[in-house]
């Protein structure tokens, strides 16, 4: 009996953790909800508030979204406060290690987005954001070389995509590797007809 009125009392405790978790998810949702509606409104000061109202330190998701948040207003130090936070609680998850890249890059912390990218990629090597970024970062301090890799990296996933076989024929041209560089230019071309940034790097190889 004894044993009895003891599973009874845990089974109790269990419902009502349970429905306090229930109701708890309940309040999350809707502040979550509400924060969508405001942001929808650039009414990014409501929107703060209403994460901030049910903010919870550990909390991943509340973090992010605060990090995107200030992010949007313009507040960049919060932004990057929120953002770290996000990453701390989850080291591997790359969504928040993008979203710390945008307030860094706006504040012009070069080293810190590099940074974040490279630590991307040693997580997920194929990631083909960071890949380009890193890469282009790389190109405009005129380290073509280590530039290279990165774009070839995404054209050898992506033979197509503009963007990376554009800038992986610059980094050739600027390492005078002129015939890859045109072959590259040339298939721009095929991805964007008449596109002036192939049209200028064919002229300039003779």
């Amino acid at each position: 009996m004894e044993n009895l009125k003891q599973l009874l009392l845990a089974a109790s405790f269990m419902v009502l953790s349970l429905m306090a978790k229930a109701q708890s998810d309940a309040i999350i949702q809707k502040a979550f909800a509400a924060s969508y509606s405001a942001e929808s409104k650039y009414n990014y000061n409501e929107a703060i508030a209403t994460i901030n109202n049910i903010y919870a330190e550990q909390n991943y998701e509340m973090n992010l979204r605060l990090g995107w948040l200030y992010y949007l207003s313009k507040n960049y130090t919060s932004s990057i406060k929120f953002y770290e936070k996000a990453t701390t609680i989850r080291p591997y998850a790359i969504e928040a290690k993008l979203g710390l890249i945008k307030p860094l890059a706006d504040t012009e912390s070069w080293d810190k987005v590099i940074k974040q990218y490279e630590t991307i990629l040693s997580i997920d090597p194929q990631n083909t954001t960071a890949n380009y970024y890193l890469g282009y970062a790389l190109y405009t301090r005129k380290q073509y070389d280590a530039a290279a890799k990165y774009f070839e990296k995404v054209v050898n996933l992506y033979p197509f995509d503009y963007n990376s076989n554009l800038m992986l024929g610059w980094t050739y041209y600027r390492l005078g590797k002129n015939n890859e560089a045109k072959v590259l230019f040339n298939k721009v071309l095929l991805i964007s007809p008449a596109d002036a940034s192939a049209v200028e790097g064919l002229s300039l190889i003779k």
